[in-house]
């Protein structure tokens, strides 16, 4: 039933893709309600409820809610939380915030998971240039999904953009990945690299390409409860993904609620 070429890669028809963007599309309309909510004084788990009522409004499950025990619907990262923050309502967002939200969603069997870094009110303006260059990053990477390039075709072109705007961190263990019946699968993607190297694309393959981007050094830890990852410097990060299948036409954007075409439209 899922076909898996020689590297193990889940490949999808053209039946899957249609269903793996029905999946990404719950996730895409979630995103945007959710930047469309975040204001200063609420707080991460405010926008877990959110979330997870609107996932669960389009009759999908959220994929994160249980994940390897993890306790909420979205993954909420506050200015120095690179990835993986869990949502409480024991901090309230300030003005001058930047939260990164993660979020995915199972519908019929398939997953779809996206993430935005978004502005709370007015912010510096390094932070704002901080969220532009991690999306610019995001879309580098997209752009080179297409059928005859390498997987690492796609980090070299995330580091490239991201070296040519500054001195900025890349954390060298956080990725992309395969996407499909499961929410992580082979290959891992990562954010840096030599362009050429490892397995082939192929249309049908599916990926989430996910820069994260440190305003200061690339140096991270995870704190004590397992899950948050910290820059070690204590500077803000941002964090961008979407889901992408690879096609003969160019990427297809599965979380993007256009496909992605205003995007890679753009020179």
């Amino acid at each position: 039933m899922f076909k898996r070429n020689k590297h193990g890669i889940q490949v999808k028809s053209a039946e899957q893709l249609e269903k793996m963007r029905a999946a990404g599309l719950v996730v895409g309309r979630t995103l945007e309600l959710l930047k469309r909510s975040v204001e200063p004084g609420m707080t991460p788990l405010d926008l877990d409820v959110i979330a997870e009522k609107a996932i669960r409004d389009e009759g999908a499950i959220p994929s994160f809610k249980g994940y390897q025990g993890f306790p909420a619907t979205i993954c909420a990262s506050v200015n120095n939380e690179v990835v993986h923050g869990i949502p409480t309502e024991a901090r309230k967002l300030r003005e001058g915030d930047i939260i990164s939200i993660d979020c995915g969603a199972i519908l019929d069997g398939w997953h779809g998971d996206s993430a935005v870094t978004v502005p709370v009110g007015e912010v510096e303006p390094k932070l704002l240039e901080l969220i532009r260059i991690t999306e610019e990053a995001m879309w580098a990477g997209i752009r080179t999904l297409s059928p005859g390039r390498h997987l690492s075709d796609i980090g070299h072109a995330i580091e490239r953009y991201v070296k040519s705007q500054g001195r900025f961190g890349i954390p060298p263990e956080y990725g992309g990945h395969g996407i499909g019946t499961e929410m992580h699968m082979d290959p891992w993607i990562a954010n840096h690299g030599k362009a050429g190297r490892g397995p082939v694309m192929e249309a049908g393959m599916c990926l989430a390409i996910e820069p994260m981007v440190n305003l200061g050094s690339e140096r991270t830890r995870v704190l004590g409860d397992d899950w948050t990852v910290v820059t070690v410097d204590g500077k803000p990060s941002a964090h961008f993904e979407h889901s992408v299948a690879v096609t003969h036409n160019g990427p297809w954007v599965l979380t993007a609620l256009d496909g992605g075409k205003e995007r890679l439209s753009q020179p």
